[in-house]
């Protein structure tokens, strides 16, 4: 399978205040907008993209419906404490506060109005018992 684009479509109760959950705090646009569906681009990449559907339209097939559960989002950035600082000033809760991980991420993770967890990074040198577990070509600086 060749595929084009990949992108999480989030299941809402709340399609409206989700896709403004993402606009306010992750610097997200509308790209399409109905009342049952919004498919978010990232304003400062394109390929960056986020759909948000309520959770109990029609074309999901029954036994799929509700609400997103057990996925966390994860959002690589130059500055995570920039990114931290923004989200405490927004008052978004802090379900883990940041901090270095020796497989080398520095890291917070909040929530969005679903429950949909998410994890805001930027990569940092691992400590060495986890360099050896990475690809030679994907070991972060």
């Amino acid at each position: 399978m060749k595929c084009s684009q990949f992108y999480p479509v989030i299941l809402a109760g709340d399609v409206v205040e989700t896709a403004r959950f993402y606009r306010e705090n992750f610097r997200f646009r509308a790209a399409f907008e109905s009342d049952w569906y919004v498919h978010l681009q990232s304003s400062e990449d394109e390929g960056v993209n986020i759909a948000v559907l309520q959770g109990d339209h029609e074309t999901i097939p029954e036994s799929g419906r509700g609400r997103t559960s057990g996925l966390i989002l994860n959002f690589e950035v130059d500055d995570v404490d920039a990114e931290y600082a923004r989200a405490r000033a927004a008052e978004l809760p802090v379900l883990l506060s940041l901090r270095d991980e020796p497989f080398g991420q520095r890291h917070f993770i909040t929530r969005d109005p679903n429950g949909v967890l998410i994890d805001v990074i930027t990569p940092i040198p691992p400590c060495p018992e986890f360099l050896a577990q990475y690809a030679p070509d994907a070991v972060p600086s």
